[in-house]
Formats: C-alpha cells, sequence, structure tokens
C-alpha cells in the first residue's frame, strides 16, 4: 500500500481499456493529534457542542481529479459525525456521553468518481468532568445504642464518580448547622461519634445528618468545574435504661357510657402499675399495659366523676425494683348518645317540606311557608347538632345553624338571582342536622321544595351583539339577507319576541316581526357602485314592551355588471423610441376583481412589433427596435405611423371586454438637456400641461422681479440715496457715411470703443484727472484717451453702450453696463428668450 494505515483498507480501482493506468486516491494520514486526514485515532472531548466542526477529511488523487467524502456508520449504530462531500469538514451531530460509549467506530471514503477507498476507522471519547459523584445502597439508615463510647466508628457511606482523573476521585464532608455530634472521613467515608460527644434518647431519640460526596474537579466545556450531591443519613438511637419511669401525656380522662366499655391510659412497656385507690372496686388496671377497665356494672355506678390514683415502677431482669412515679386519672360517666336529631311539622315528625312562591324574592326575605322544627332528646354534648343546606350554593341560607336541644329553624334568601324560574319550575335542598362533639355523628335529613311561579323577568336577547349579511347587488326585491334571532326565556306571552328594525341604512329593507327574517323591499334595488355598506338596528321586543338591540351590517357584494371602457375607440399617440405610450380604461364595478383590467394587443400593423404591459397598459416597441432606421426599415415607407387593436379585458365571471384602436407616430427622441428637457419629454403626451407649467414659471418670476423692485425702491427711499440718471444712448444714423478705418496698429484695445455719454454724471468723471475725449466724427478714428490715469488704478477701456459697435471688456465692465441698464427689466426679457427657445427646440424634438 501507499501510506500506513491504523485500520482495515478496502480500495476498487476501475481502469478503463484507453491504455492508461488509473490510480485510486488516498487519504493523507497526519496522525491521532492531527485535525485532519483519514480520522484514525482521533479523540474528541465528550463535552463538545453539536454541531461544531471537530475534524476534516484530507486526501489527494494522483492524477489530479476532484475527490469527494462519505462518513458512514455499522448497522444499528448512532451516527455521531456528518461530512461535507466537497470539503471534507466532520460535523458532530449527536452528544457524545463517554460513561456510555468511550470509542466509536466509523467508516470514511474517498472517491475520485471512478475508484473509491474506504477505511474504517475509530475514535476514541475523552473524558470531561461531567458526572456527580453517586451514592451507593441508599437510603442510609443507622440504629446506634446510646451508651456507644465517643469517638467510635458507626457506619460508612460510599459513593461512585463515573468520570476519570481528578473527577473520578470523591471525598466526603457533612453539612451541619449547629456543629454535628458526628465526623466523617474524607476519604473512605466513615462515620463516626466525635470525641467528647454523647448520644441521649431522651432529649434526641432520631438525628438526622447530610452527607456530601465532592469529586476532585475537571473541565467541562472548557471550564473548571467540581461537582457534588448529597445524601441523608438517619441516626436512630437505641434507648437504655438509664432514667426513671414517668408518665407520658398527662393528665388522663376517660369516660363510661351506658355500655361496658373500659377505658385505656396506654403508660409504658415492661413497667409495673397498681391502682393506689379504686373507689371500692369499681375500676381495675392491667399491671403490664396500663389499661384501666370498669369493673362493675354501669347501673351501679353512683358518681358522675371517679378520680383514680395509678403508680408505675421499672422492673429489670434479675434486678430489685428501681424508682416510681405516681398520676392521677379522672373517669367521667356521661349519658349515652341514642337519640338522633329529629325534623318535625305541624303534624309531627316530617321528611319533606314544600312551599309554592314567585321567582326572584328579595334578598334577606323569610319564608314564612316553611313550619320546621328541629329536636334532639339528648342531654348535654349529645344534643348538640349544626343545621346546613345543601343545594344550589349561596342561594339560601338557614337560621340557627347551631341548635342545643332544640330549635325553630328558619330559611332565609341569600341570593335573589338563584330563585329563577327560567332555569327551573322546581328548586330542591337537603336540610341537614348532624351532630358535633359525639362518636356516634347521629345526623336527619328532610327535602325543602320549592315552587316557583314565573314572571316578566327577562328581557328579549339576541344570539349575537352584530349580524353580518352580504347579499348580491343584482338579487331582486324580495330577498331574503339575514335571519336574526332573539331569546325571551320567559313563559307564555312574555316569552314571545316581536322584532322591527330602524335606522339611516334601512330604507331598502324591512323585517317580519315574528321570524326576524330580513329581506329586501319590493320596490329596492341594489346597487354596488352606487351604495356597498349599509347598516341599521333591529329590535325584539316583548309583550310589556322590554326590548334589546342589536346591529345588522349589509354588505352589498359587487357583481361584474360592467365592462371596461377606454375614453375613445380610436386614439392617437405619439412614441418617442425607447419610451412608451400609455391607454387606460375604467371599469365602473365596485371591487377587486371586477375593476381589475388585464390589457392585451389584439392585432398590429405590423405584426411583432409591439409589447403590452397586462396591468398599466403601457405599449413599447420590441426590445429589437432601437432607432428610426429599424423602423423604416421594417414599414419601407417614410410614414412612420403604425397601429394596433387593444383590448381591455376584467377579471370577473363572467369576463367582459372592449377594444380600441390605437394609432402610433413613431419619432427619434431629440437631445434635450437639462431638468426642463426632462419635464418636456415626460409631457410629450400632454401639451396641456407643459404650457401651464411654463405659464407658472413665468408668471413666478414676473413676481419675484416685481417683489426685487420694490424692495430696492422702499431701501433706496429709506436711506434718500439719490440714484444716477438713466444713460441714454443714442444710435448713428442709418444714413450716416461708413467709416473708413485705415489699417492702424493700436497699443491698447481700448482704443477701439469710443466712449460717447453726454448725460453721464460729472461727479463721476472727475474721479479721473484725464480730459473727456470728444465724439468720434466719421471717417477719421477718435483720437486715443490720455494716459494720465491715477498710480493706483488699471487702466481700462470705458464701456459704453451703442447701436453700432459693441465693446468686449473685463468683468468689472461688464459689471458696470448690467448696473447702467433697467435690471429687472433685462432678468425678465432674458428668462423669456431662453424659455422660448427651449419650447422651440422641444418642439422641433417631436417632429
Amino acid at each position: 500500500s501507499r501510506r500506513a494505515r491504523h485500520s482495515p483498507l478496502g480500495m476498487f480501482i476501475c481502469v478503463p481499456n484507453t491504455g492508461q493506468s488509473d490510480y485510486a486516491p488516498y487519504f493523507y494520514d497526519n496522525g491521532p493529534s492531527s485535525t485532519n486526514g483519514n480520522m484514525a485515532l482521533f479523540s474528541i472531548s465528550e463535552d463538545t457542542a453539536i454541531g461544531t466542526h471537530i475534524y476534516t477529511l484530507n486526501g489527494t488523487d494522483p492524477e489530479g481529479d476532484s475527490v469527494r467524502y462519505s462518513l458512514t456508520f455499522e448497522k444499528g449504530s448512532r451516527e455521531y459525525f456528518k461530512v461535507d462531500p466537497k470539503s471534507g469538514n466532520v460535523t458532530l451531530v449527536q452528544e457524545l456521553d463517554r460513561e456510555k460509549q468511550d470509542e466509536i467506530s466509523a467508516i470514511v471514503s474517498i472517491t475520485d468518481g471512478r475508484n473509491k477507498v474506504i477505511e474504517t476507522v475509530r475514535v476514541f471519547v475523552t473524558d470531561a468532568n461531567d458526572e456527580r459523584p453517586e451514592f451507593q445502597n441508599l437510603p442510609y439508615v443507622a440504629d446506634i445504642p446510646e451508651d456507644t463510647d465517643p469517638g467510635s466508628s458507626i457506619f460508612r457511606v460510599q459513593a461512585v464518580d463515573k468520570d476519570m482523573g481528578s473527577g473520578g476521585s470523591v471525598s466526603y464532608f457533612l453539612l451541619s448547622s449547629p456543629p454535628a455530634k458526628f465526623i466523617i472521613d474524607a476519604h473512605s467515608g466513615v462515620l463516626r461519634i466525635k470525641p467528647g460527644e454523647t448520644l441521649d434518647y431522651e432529649t434526641e431519640p432520631t438525628l438526622f445528618l447530610m452527607v456530601v460526596a465532592k469529586d476532585g474537579g475537571g473541565k467541562y466545556k472548557g471550564k473548571q468545574q467540581v461537582l457534588t450531591s448529597t445524601a441523608n443519613i438517619t441516626i436512630n438511637v437505641i434507648d437504655a435504661q438509664d432514667t426513671p419511669p414517668f408518665f407520658v401525656g398527662t393528665p388522663y380522662f376517660g369516660y363510661i357510657y351506658e355500655v361496658s366499655v373500659p377505658v385505656s391510659a396506654s403508660i409504658l412497656s415492661i413497667l409495673t402499675c397498681s391502682l393506689q385507690f379504686s373507689s371500692d372496686g369499681v375500676f381495675d388496671i392491667n399491671s403490664t399495659n396500663g389499661c384501666i377497665s370498669l369493673a362493675t356494672h354501669p347501673v351501679l355506678l353512683k358518681n358522675e366523676l371517679y378520680e383514680i390514683k395509678v403508680k408505675v415502677r421499672v422492673v429489670l431482669w434479675a434486678s430489685p425494683l428501681m424508682d416510681y412515679d405516681i398520676t392521677m386519672v379522672t373517669v367521667r360517666v356521661v349519658d349515652l348518645n341514642n337519640h338522633p336529631p329529629t325534623f318535625y311539622g305541624e303534624n309531627g315528625p316530617q321528611s319533606t317540606f314544600e312551599v309554592t312562591m314567585n321567582e326572584h324574592p328579595p334578598a334577606g326575605e323569610i319564608l314564612r311557608g316553611f313550619k320546621i322544627t328541629v329536636n334532639d332528646s339528648d342531654q348535654g354534648a349529645n344534643a348538640k347538632f349544626k343545621l346546613r343546606l345543601v343545594g344550589p350554593s349561596r342561594v339560601l341560607r338557614v337560621v340557627p345553624q347551631t341548635v342545643l336541644n332544640e330549635a325553630q329553624v328558619t330559611i332565609i334568601v341569600e341570593d335573589s338571582s338563584g330563585i329563577d324560574y327560567e332555569k327551573g319550575p322546581t328548586i330542591s335542598f337537603k336540610l341537614l342536622a348532624v351532630e358535633i362533639d359525639t362518636p356516634e355523628r347521629f345526623s336527619a335529613t328532610a327535602d325543602i321544595v320549592i315552587n316557583l311561579l314565573d314572571t316578566n323577568d327577562n328581557i328579549p336577547k339576541f344570539t349575537s351583539e352584530y349580524y353580518i349579511a352580504r347579499v348580491p347587488e343584482n338579487s331582486p326585491g324580495g330577498s331574503n339577507v339575514v335571519s336574526v334571532t332573539a331569546n325571551d326565556p320567559d313563559s307564555g306571552p312574555w316569552g314571545e319576541v316581536k322584532y322591527t328594525i330602524y335606522g339611516s341604512g334601512s330604507d331598502l329593507f324591512a323585517i317580519q316581526q315574528s321570524t326576524g327574517i330580513i329581506y329586501t323591499q319590493p320596490w329596492a334595488t341594489l346597487d354596488a357602485e352606487v351604495r356597498s355598506k349599509y347598516n341599521f338596528y333591529v329590535k325584539a321586543e316583548d309583550s310589556e314592551g322590554k326590548y334589546s338591540l342589536a346591529e345588522v351590517f349589509v354588505t352589498v357584494l359587487d357583481m361584474n355588471d360592467h365592462s371596461p371602457e377606454f375614453d375613445h375607440k380610436l386614439m392617437e399617440r405619439t412614441m418617442i423610441i425607447g419610451a412608451p405610450v400609455k391607454v387606460e380604461a375604467v371599469d365602473e364595478d365596485a371591487e377587486s376583481p371586477n375593476n381589475v383590467i388585464e390589457y392585451s394587443i389584439m392585432k398590429a400593423d405590423p405584426d411583432n412589433a409591439f409589447d403590452i404591459d397586462a396591468e398599466t397598459g403601457e405599449i413599447k416597441l420590441k426590445p429589437y427596435i432601437k432607432s428610426m432606421a429599424i423602423v423604416q426599415n421594417i414599414t419601407k415607407q417614410k410614414d412612420c405611423k403604425w397601429s394596433l387593436v387593444v383590448q381591455a379585458r376584467d377579471r370577473g365571471y363572467p369576463s367582459f371586454s372592449t377594444t380600441a384602436v390605437v394609432n402610433i407616430d413613431i419619432t427619434e427622441a431629440a437631445t434635450l438637456k437639462g431638468p426642463m428637457g426632462v419635464f418636456l419629454m415626460k409631457s410629450r403626451d400632454n401639451p396641456l400641461r407643459a404650457i401651464g407649467v411654463v405659464t407658472f414659471i413665468i408668471s413666478l418670476l414676473v413676481g419675484v422681479t416685481v417683489l426685487v423692485s420694490a424692495a430696492m425702491y422702499m431701501r433706496n427711499t429709506k436711506s434718500n440715496r439719490i440714484m444716477p440718471a438713466r444713460r441714454v444712448i443714442k444710435r448713428r444714423p442709418r444714413d450716416q457715411e461708413p467709416w473708413n478705418l485705415p489699417l492702424l496698429k493700436l497699443n491698447n484695445p481700448a482704443d477701439k470703443f469710443i466712449v460717447g455719454d453726454p448725460e453721464s454724471n460729472p461727479m463721476q468723471t472727475g474721479r479721473s484727472s484725464r480730459p473727456k475725449p470728444p465724439p468720434p466724427s466719421a471717417p477719421s478714428l477718435p483720437p486715443p484717451p490720455p494716459c494720465s490715469t491715477r498710480p493706483t488704478e488699471w487702466p481700462r477701456a470705458v464701456p459704453t453702450i451703442s447701436g453700432a459697435l459693441a465693446a468686449k471688456g473685463s468683468k468689472k465692465a461688464k459689471a458696470n453696463r448690467r448696473k447702467e441698464g433697467n435690471i429687472s427689466s433685462a432678468l425678465v426679457s432674458e428668462l423669456k428668450m431662453k424659455l422660448e427657445q427651449k419650447i422651440i427646440e422641444s418642439n422641433q424634438g417631436y417632429c
């Protein structure tokens, strides 16, 4: 083999008849400490989380072909890992537990598509500190004599931890507060009585200890942890004879009834008891178990109360008598309880009492129809009993509740709502008399029957607070809409219900008074397009005018009774190549899908030249039509006007449709730049919109100009400034002879211009020391201005405005010229010119 393997290897090589060798792929064997290779002898901690990438299968093919990996398990075994066939990444998919399975066998394989190599590998599960110490042979109970010597070993506990290493070592300690009388060896678990401590049965007959088993700690999921478990130890202290006898449960009382039943006074076993005073031999006592019994017939007992002195002493086997104790026992003679309580009516003992009354009597009313007496012939405690009613809860109550010998029984209404004829015409109760303090607990019962008479105490009540109905809009008059129901549980005429409707939405509807069926008026016509929602109230009333209301909501269901309609059967559209045109139809139905329209092209000339959006109705040229040259090549004509038939069909049932002819003039888009161009492109099918927007812009500019002019005027008025005089520009007369300009070489370009401003402010001309040049006279050139300028002033040409010449001066000269004119008028004129120019360019683009 090519490489050493840690497990059996199966290899299958298929060599095609091509004369070339085909070698099988193989795994890299990187050793057990590596996280990639063939996974042999790989170790994984049992606390590894599910979904963790734990290993990467890694191999190669001698021919350089791509390889794929797989990972399987033997049949019947758990599948702990999953591998990605391409990357070889192995992921944990099942939780590991070393204590249950410390070694996993897996089958890994690698293939290049033709040859496959299979290996069986072992993966070892390493330990993590995840198991708590577990106590053995629970529960722990120890019987220890109270005279056991201090320091003696009395018990041993044992706990086992399934973990390995320090996590599997166990140590022990006791939990006690305050400190117990015991200590435990931390390693062996042996429990001892603490030196200097003793056990005492008389003060602590049973002791409870809690022992803790702690492991040595270890890592779990990357963190160090120590696990513990606890167990309870019950120590029963065995009594030793070290104290004199004494009576428990004193004082002692006994009772004697008419039957001779002995009274038992349980003292203590292995005792010798004797009677010191027995009252003429009336009582006797068992010297072994301390049972006192009657020694004569009960009829011979003359006293009601007897006191007996009892002495107890302890006798140990083969030892002299020890100390003794004396107590008093009181015995009382009582009468025998042989009479149960009995109910009486007007004519003697009676077990059933009946009355007839109206329903819903007021709370607190006494039911005077009942004449009930209860009696117990016994005396004292035997004649004491309680009365209570058993039946519907908290409807009636009985007075008195406690009786001694005899009482008159009174029944009072507590909850009027429970006495309801509609719940039942008859209410039944059980009246119980039960003795309180007697062992026999004698009792007696009597039936209480109340026959009810009905009253009109209920209003009609609808089965629902509101009713929702749906009716088609083409339903004929008199069609049923919805049935309402109200119930009145009263009997007779009080339970008969009459129905009426009212409200702003009830005009088109009527109701049958006895059945509650709501229907449309015979003359009513429902149209969902006119009104689709109605709501009104329905009233249910009984014979005495008691009523309740419910609200009815009626929805008129839209039916597909309108077909889509185009604005025109023949439409003219202009289409720019690359931009769609839109057609639109309207369906007057009220609801979807009846008013949802789908568009389609039925016929087109030329064919297969257009597409249409079924939802929006936008018509586009086919993607291959990108220029006017292609359009003209299709039509073979200079006329670019095409036609198509568009169908608009709704989605209702039955479906309706309509068609329209669309003539489309195909043109090519002109180049429009800027936002105005974009706007005009979007408004090419709506010229009125473009005109309106242009008008609005012009009006806005004029308004801004007026505001600016008014603001400047107010500013000048307030500041009392004197504006410069308006410059008057005179044009040269047309019949003036042309200048004969000889070819002169001018050093200053400003010398070419003539400075003429007869109305200029002399204060302004005074700024320069040079004289004012004379006006030009044809045909000679005007003399250049003198060069006597200020040292700090740049030499410049003086601009002017002339109908014949225009000077191209500096930026400062241009600013001076703009100030000399009417700023507002010039701005408005310039904007108007630009806007008109753009409109002209846009119109040329549509042609």
